[in-house]
């Protein structure tokens, strides 16, 4: 195996890994932006759980989040809570800083 090979390996493994920790960031983003919302909708329990469930499905976890951010303004504005795009990606921000953090610490 020359240089160039192992080189080339070992920037696939750092990419999968970065990958990898893409995909547990976002997800747990999404979860603790499910609990938030169904805060905000007074959902308590199994309805909260079910709730933040919903925005881990896979049709959540890509790379555009503006599906997510409509689907939770669509579920505000439908219970009379009013937060506009803007407002709920500025808390994805900060919800997705503290997954990784979360993730970087081991938790």
């Amino acid at each position: 195996m020359t240089t160039f090979d192992k080189r080339e390996e070992g920037f696939e493994a750092k990419f999968a890994h970065d990958e990898e920790l893409r995909f547990m960031a976002i997800a747990r983003c999404n979860k603790l932006l499910g609990a938030w919302v169904a805060d905000l909708l007074d959902l308590k329990d199994a309805e909260a759980k079910a709730y933040a469930l919903t925005l881990i499905e896979p049709e959540f976890l890509g790379r555009n989040d503006e599906r997510l951010i409509l689907k939770i303004v669509d579920d505000l504005d439908a219970k009379g809570i009013e937060r506009t795009p803007q407002e709920v990606a500025a808390k994805a921000q900060e919800l997705l800083a503290r997954a990784v953090a979360e993730i970087e610490a081991g938790r």
